[in-house]
């Protein structure tokens, strides 16, 4: 960025340079949300509300009473990426406090090994074709009304931050897609570091975090909980 145009002696026009010196206010204070939370309120207040995650698909908009225990399959990957295996392995416990908080359903894991035996492998994303009986088998094996398919599809462990969820939730008695969501969390982006800093305030006044606020967008971990509980906010109300 040039600015030589206010910084020589025959600059003759001081609004001119008062507008530049704004310029490089205004550039300080956005660099400021990706590095700290104590600037993120003040960018928050001015530019925008919280992100809320917009590339997703729930019918129906409610949960029927019935509908009342989840099989959660284990978090997946398209890639062999070692980034990704270790961002599997990484947010696999971040994912589930994030479903079991967000009290819509009961939720019940699936295990790898008997998901292997049975269909031959460990991990399913939900964008394959499945087994014709794949549903009836876990229906009868954990007795649940739903299926949830997560799948890593980001997982950038060094800052900026980054993290990408796909979900699916499917009704296992019927094959309907209840509830779809894919989105990507970058940290460079200063709407999403503002609303991971608020994030972790409200979990630091709930006594959840003890640290500065500003390790959401250094911890891989603390990031991808802010991620999953954003995206997590859009199933259907119970």
């Amino acid at each position: 960025m040039n600015f030589s145009a206010c910084s020589g002696r025959g600059c003759r026009c001081w609004p001119r340079k008062i507008w530049c010196a704004g310029r490089l206010i205004i550039v300080f204070a956005l660099g400021g949300a990706l590095t700290s939370c104590e600037t993120a309120p003040l960018h928050t207040s001015i530019f925008q509300r919280d992100f809320k995650p917009d590339n997703v698909f729930v019918y129906p908009p409610k949960l029927s009473l019935d509908f009342q225990r989840v099989a959660v399959l284990p978090l997946a990957a398209t890639s062999n990426r070692g980034d990704l295996a270790d961002g599997c392995d990484a947010l696999t416990p971040v994912l589930w406090e994030q479903l079991v908080k967000s009290k819509r359903f009961e939720v019940v894991a699936v295990a790898a090994d008997k998901l292997r035996s049975r269909t031959g492998r460990s991990a399913w994303t939900g964008n394959e074709v499945l087994p014709p009986d794949f549903l009836t088998f876990l229906r009868r094996e954990y007795g649940c009304d739903g299926v949830l398919f997560a799948e890593l599809t980001t997982f950038n462990a060094y800052a900026p931050l980054a993290v990408g969820w796909r979900f699916k939730l499917v009704d296992a008695r019927t094959g309907q897609i209840i509830w779809a969501a894919d989105e990507l969390f970058d940290a460079a982006r200063p709407t999403i570091a503002s609303a991971a800093c608020h994030f972790e305030k409200r979990q630091e006044s709930a006594g959840l975090a003890t640290e500065d606020g500003w390790v959401v967008l250094n911890s891989p971990r603390r990031f991808g909980r802010y991620a999953a509980a954003a995206v997590l906010d859009t199933l259907p109300d119970r």
